[in-house]
Protein backbone atom coordinates (compact mmCIF):
# COMPACT_ATOMS: atom_id res chain seq x y z
CA UNK A 1 0.00 0.00 0.00
CA UNK A 2 1.79 3.48 -1.30
CA UNK A 3 1.90 6.12 1.67
CA UNK A 4 1.68 9.15 -0.68
CA UNK A 5 2.80 12.16 0.93
CA UNK A 6 0.96 10.95 4.31
CA UNK A 7 3.56 11.40 7.41
CA UNK A 8 4.80 8.22 9.01
CA UNK A 9 2.49 7.97 12.00
CA UNK A 10 -0.48 9.54 10.12
CA UNK A 11 -3.68 8.28 8.45
CA UNK A 12 -5.58 10.13 5.90
CA UNK A 13 -9.77 9.66 6.66
CA UNK A 14 -12.55 11.42 4.74
CA UNK A 15 -9.81 14.17 4.25
CA UNK A 16 -8.80 14.74 7.85
CA UNK A 17 -4.80 13.09 9.28
CA UNK A 18 -5.51 10.83 12.14
CA UNK A 19 -3.20 9.15 14.44
CA UNK A 20 -1.99 5.53 13.67
CA UNK A 21 -1.67 4.05 17.24
CA UNK A 22 0.41 1.27 15.76
CA UNK A 23 3.00 3.53 14.41
CA UNK A 24 2.52 5.94 16.88
CA UNK A 25 3.47 3.94 19.50
CA UNK A 26 6.67 3.01 17.33
CA UNK A 27 8.05 6.46 16.77
CA UNK A 28 7.46 7.39 20.83
CA UNK A 29 9.44 3.88 20.95
CA UNK A 30 11.95 5.01 18.77
CA UNK A 31 12.56 8.29 20.24
CA UNK A 32 13.13 6.51 23.56
CA UNK A 33 15.61 4.56 22.41
CA UNK A 34 17.79 6.86 20.61
CA UNK A 35 17.33 9.40 23.47
CA UNK A 36 19.03 6.61 25.65
CA UNK A 37 21.72 6.03 23.54
CA UNK A 38 20.81 3.66 20.78
CA UNK A 39 21.77 4.35 17.39
CA UNK A 40 18.97 5.67 14.71
CA UNK A 41 19.07 1.87 12.91
CA UNK A 42 19.00 0.56 16.22
CA UNK A 43 16.34 2.39 17.39
CA UNK A 44 14.17 1.84 14.40
CA UNK A 45 15.14 -1.94 15.40
CA UNK A 46 13.94 -1.43 18.88
CA UNK A 47 10.90 0.36 17.47
CA UNK A 48 10.11 -3.01 15.36
CA UNK A 49 10.86 -0.82 11.85
CA UNK A 50 13.20 -2.37 9.40
CA UNK A 51 14.86 0.83 7.83
CA UNK A 52 17.79 2.93 6.92
CA UNK A 53 19.65 5.49 8.51
CA UNK A 54 18.61 8.21 6.68
CA UNK A 55 14.79 7.19 6.61
CA UNK A 56 14.79 6.68 10.26
CA UNK A 57 16.70 10.40 10.72
CA UNK A 58 13.61 12.00 8.03
CA UNK A 59 10.85 10.44 10.25
CA UNK A 60 12.39 11.54 13.97
CA UNK A 61 13.23 15.16 12.28
CA UNK A 62 9.05 15.97 10.95
CA UNK A 63 8.04 18.52 12.67
CA UNK A 64 4.76 17.41 11.51
CA UNK A 65 5.02 15.31 14.68
CA UNK A 66 4.70 18.13 16.90
CA UNK A 67 1.18 18.58 15.42
CA UNK A 68 0.12 21.57 13.00
CA UNK A 69 -3.28 22.69 11.51
CA UNK A 70 -3.40 19.55 9.47
CA UNK A 71 -1.55 16.68 11.22
CA UNK A 72 -2.65 16.14 15.76
CA UNK A 73 0.62 16.15 18.30
CA UNK A 74 2.31 12.73 18.07
CA UNK A 75 5.16 13.43 20.58
CA UNK A 76 5.59 16.65 22.56
CA UNK A 77 7.70 19.32 21.90
CA UNK A 78 10.29 18.87 24.87
CA UNK A 79 11.08 15.02 23.09
CA UNK A 80 11.65 16.46 19.93
CA UNK A 81 14.13 19.27 21.17
CA UNK A 82 15.81 16.94 22.95
CA UNK A 83 16.42 14.48 19.64
CA UNK A 84 17.92 17.50 17.96
CA UNK A 85 20.42 18.28 21.00
CA UNK A 86 21.32 14.76 20.92
CA UNK A 87 21.93 14.36 17.42
CA UNK A 88 24.28 17.52 17.21
CA UNK A 89 26.16 16.37 19.79
CA UNK A 90 26.73 12.70 18.42
CA UNK A 91 27.59 14.72 14.99
CA UNK A 92 29.97 16.67 17.02
CA UNK A 93 31.44 13.89 18.94
CA UNK A 94 31.76 11.79 15.52
CA UNK A 95 33.64 15.15 13.84
CA UNK A 96 31.02 15.06 11.49
CA UNK A 97 30.27 19.27 12.26
CA UNK A 98 33.47 20.31 10.74
CA UNK A 99 32.33 18.84 7.47
CA UNK A 100 33.27 21.48 4.75
CA UNK A 101 29.97 23.24 3.38
CA UNK A 102 30.48 23.53 0.04
CA UNK A 103 28.88 26.96 -1.01
CA UNK A 104 26.45 26.80 -3.93
CA UNK A 105 28.09 28.35 -7.20
CA UNK A 106 24.89 30.19 -8.47
CA UNK A 107 24.71 30.15 -12.14
CA UNK A 108 22.23 31.21 -14.54
CA UNK A 109 20.49 28.15 -16.36
CA UNK A 110 21.48 27.39 -19.71
CA UNK A 111 18.34 28.29 -22.07
CA UNK A 112 19.41 27.19 -25.34
CA UNK A 113 19.99 23.70 -26.33
CA UNK A 114 21.04 21.25 -29.16
CA UNK A 115 20.55 17.36 -29.52
CA UNK A 116 23.60 15.87 -32.00
CA UNK A 117 21.88 13.24 -34.34
CA UNK A 118 21.30 9.74 -32.85
CA UNK A 119 23.07 6.80 -34.26
CA UNK A 120 22.11 3.86 -31.77
CA UNK A 121 19.11 2.88 -31.03
CA UNK A 122 18.03 0.17 -28.18
CA UNK A 123 14.65 -2.04 -27.74
CA UNK A 124 14.84 -1.03 -24.44
CA UNK A 125 13.00 2.02 -24.19
CA UNK A 126 14.85 3.23 -21.44
CA UNK A 127 18.47 2.83 -22.74
CA UNK A 128 16.75 4.94 -25.42
CA UNK A 129 15.79 7.23 -23.54
CA UNK A 130 19.29 7.51 -21.67
CA UNK A 131 21.09 7.31 -24.83
CA UNK A 132 18.95 10.66 -26.71
CA UNK A 133 19.31 12.48 -23.75
CA UNK A 134 23.08 12.04 -23.38
CA UNK A 135 22.88 13.61 -26.87
CA UNK A 136 21.36 16.67 -25.51
CA UNK A 137 24.48 19.57 -25.41
CA UNK A 138 23.95 23.10 -24.24
CA UNK A 139 24.44 26.05 -26.57
CA UNK A 140 25.20 28.26 -23.80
Amino acid sequence: MSRGHTSFGYRIENGVAVVCEKEVAQIRKLYEGYLNGLSLVAAAADAGLTLKHTSVKCIMQNPHLLGDDFYPAIIGQETYDAFKVERKRREKALGRDKRAKRPIEARPAPISFRIREPVLASDDPYKQAEYLYSLIESED
